[in-house]
């Protein structure tokens, strides 16, 4: 008898008692693992979630937890080969492990630098700008996003043990989650051995991540209103969580990611000898046979013009007779088994229930197999339907394989209105070079999807396909999709965290948030904030420049010096009828520049560059004679990890002879955390 899978809970691995229940290679049959998760003390797993995990890593600042997935993933990616070898079990070949495993550690690369880049380098999110809500401006208002001390539940599907997990534990460690993982069994022994690597490279906190390998028990039972469930996996069960009492009543929430019957389009104005017509089928085929068809994003339905279906149904058969099915050990093999047998008897419960309304166009059950069991092997032939006029099942039934319905329309609403009948769903593609077509497809489907791929001969070679969930985009659909909203780069790690509105004084908010607020104290020390270092520098910290006279001399030499001669600069008598301007003007860049001379500070110092200007706005016109000066605060401070300099980020606002403001952004310098530069500064 194998070995019985282990969980990871409270800081140690927990292996049943008893014998549990086989867990068999897909294509030979043979036990791989045995699964129990009987006197697995769930409650305990959530305390040490909630208690040590947590915690720790919400002590963390999104810069901080982005190093760690860093480190995870390159942890992983060392040792990715024995992943590899054992996903080979799960009737996985090498194109579908590296979609699984490689994936899955991309997700995680992909977050990091999200985390970094995108998030700042502390605990709190700002959503949006400030409002001002009263008059004199002591009374404002601010959104944003904190981490929940709670406890991130991760149900997933058999067919990504790997990427089904990475997944949804990037964003949930970001946002300073710990997660419970609970993966389908079927599979597990692949995600209990990336676990394992994980807990074995000691680069987590404590209780950050924890296993379940089995039965999840009465896991849901312990959770409360800042918790969370992500699940991915069937519509029936998903229904069932739906009506757990705490969820109903407790406020746990619920993401679902469940059935969806995704279609693929093809454009009215594509003729075969067109590269798109080349690309619908083979986008088609590979939908089918990737993972045998067992992805959530693969195509089910094939939505064709009436003219086009028997050309495209002869050219699906013509790719898809090219495709080996067989054991995935063999390199020839293009398309392995299911992922039991269990699953092959419900792929085939679908295809009959298809067939009401839609007869077998290709498929040839029993065909010969390159390598493997065909006894004792889930091996299924891929199958094309035709749906007859006025077909249902193909819109309500979703076989979980390598099985797709051609199904015709005429004329793009008909094609947006059959795409709808799916109630929801994950993902669509339209494969068309018109771009009314485009438009027109892409603004019908978008309340039912969510996501849309725009395919053609301009994108196809960059293009990642209709079947990949990217991590910078979001993956979740509407209606029977499930309505969740799992990746989408910063979008699903703010999904996890509460977004609160704050309403205070610009002071306190300034001191709550860590970054100064329109209205808050400054501080000026006496001493240029360019000369000070990361170290020195205080959010608040300000400098106020003498005033600058602008001339019709500087407007003149910057009109000619930059080729910037707009009317309103050059011309007194057109720039006089302009009623905003009333007369010669200032150029905005002109007003920036010699904002800019005010208060730079040209000697060597801590500040080494300036890399930018964010939210710049032209309030009030500068005619000659025009006095203007500027005052700089220290905004916004994020050291960068791993690197001798930080960003700073300044709040600019200049104004003129009668405090009228002309001109506010924000500038964002790099400066050096130390000042004299150390040696390796100055390397």
């Amino acid at each position: 008898m194998s070995a019985i899978l282990e969980s990871y809970a409270a800081g140690g691995w927990f292996r049943a008692a008893d014998d549990g229940e086989p867990l068999l290679d897909a294509a030979t049959g043979e036990e791989v693992a045995r699964i129990s998760s009987r006197g697995l003390d769930v409650a305990a797993m959530v305390r040490h979630a909630r208690d040590t995990g947590g915690p720790a890593l919400r002590s963390l600042t999104f810069h901080e937890r982005a190093a760690l997935l860093k480190a995870l993933a390159k942890h992983l990616s060392e040792r990715k080969e024995e992943l590899h070898a054992l996903s080979v079990r799960t009737g996985a070949t090498s194109r579908d492990t590296m979609i699984d495993v490689d994936g899955g550690i991309g997700t995680l690369f992909s977050y990091a630098s999200k985390g970094v880049r995108e998030l700042p380098n502390d605990t709190v999110v700002l959503d949006g700008g400030l409002e001002r809500l009263g008059r004199g401006g002591t009374f404002v208002g601010q959104h944003l996003y904190t981490s929940r001390p709670g406890v991130a539940v991760q149900i997933n599907a058999f067919n990504f043990p790997v990427w089904g997990m990475l997944e949804k534990l990037a964003p949930a460690f970001l946002a300073g989650l710990p997660s419970i993982v609970k993966p389908a069994s079927q599979t597990a022994y692949l995600t209990e051995l990336a676990v394992r690597q994980i807990i074995e490279s000691g680069i987590l906190p404590e209780g950050v991540l924890q296993l379940v390998a089995g039965g999840a028990g009465g896991l849901l039972d312990e959770l409360t209103v800042q918790d969370s469930v992500a699940f991915t996996g069937s519509a029936h069960t998903a229904g069932i969580l739906r009506r757990h009492l705490n969820v109903l009543d407790g406020g746990v929430l619920l993401g679902v990611e469940a059935d969806s019957l995704n279609c693929s389009i093809l454009g009215p104005d594509v003729r075969p000898d067109d590269p798109e017509f080349d690309l619908f089928v083979k986008g088609v085929v590979t939908e089918m046979t990737v993972k045998a068809g067992q992805k959530c994003t693969a195509i089910r339905r094939v939505l064709v013009p009436e003219t086009m279906a028997g050309q495209v149904i002869e050219a699906l058969a013509a790719r898809l007779a090219k495709v080996t099915v067989g054991d995935p050990r063999n390199p020839d093999v293009r398309m392995g088994p299911l992922a039991g047998l269990g699953q092959r008897d419900e792929v085939r419960k679908g295809v009959e229930a298809l067939r009401a309304s839609a007869e077998v166009v290709y498929g040839v059950p029993g065909s010969s197999l390159l390598d493997g069991d065909p006894e004792r092997g889930a091996f299924m032939t891929p199958l094309v339907l035709r749906g007859r006029s006025g077909a249902t099942e193909p819109h309500d039934v979703e076989p979980f394989g390598p099985v797709s319905t051609v199904l015709t329309y005429d004329g793009v609403e008909e094609a947006v209105a059959l795409a709808a009948r799916g109630r929801g769903s994950l993902v669509a593609s339209v494969v068309t070079h018109d771009p009314q077509v485009a438009r027109s497809v892409v603004l019908g489907l978008a309340p039912w999807h969510g996501r849309v791929l725009v395919l053609d001969r301009d994108d196809a070679k960059e293009s990642t396909g209709h079947g990949s969930p990217l991590p910078v985009l979001v993956h979740g659909g509407p209606g029977r999709a499930g309505g969740g909203e799992e990746l989408g780069g910063v979008r699903g790690v703010l999904h996890h965290m509460q977004r609160t509105a704050v309403q205070a004084s610009p002071d306190q908010l300034t001191a709550i948030t860590g970054r100064w607020t329109t209205g808050a104290a400054r501080a000026d020390s006496g001493v240029h904030p360019f000369r000070k270092s990361l170290a020195e520098l205080r959010v608040g910290d300000t400098i106020g420049s003498a005033p600058r006279t602008v001339s019709l001399a500087d407007i003149e030499h910057f009109a000619e010096f930059t080729g910037d001669t707009f009317y309103a600069h050059t011309d007194a008598a057109a720039a006089a009828r302009n009623p905003l301007f009333g007369g010669i003007v200032a150029h905005g860049y002109l007003v920036v520049s010699l904002a800019a001379g005010l208060f730079v500070d040209p000697a060597p110092g801590p500040v080494l560059a300036n890399f930018g200007v964010d939210g710049l706005r032209f309030l009030t016109p500068v005619k000659a004679g025009d006095a203007i000066d500027v005052t700089l605060t220290v905004k916004q401070i994020t050291p960068r990890s791993g690197a001798d300099y930080g960003e700073v980020r300044w709040d600019a606002v200049v104004t003129n002879q009668d405090g009228q403001a002309v001109a506010t952004y924000d500038v964002l310098t790099l400066v050096a955390k130390t000042w004299p530069a150390t040696p390796a500064q100055e390397a």
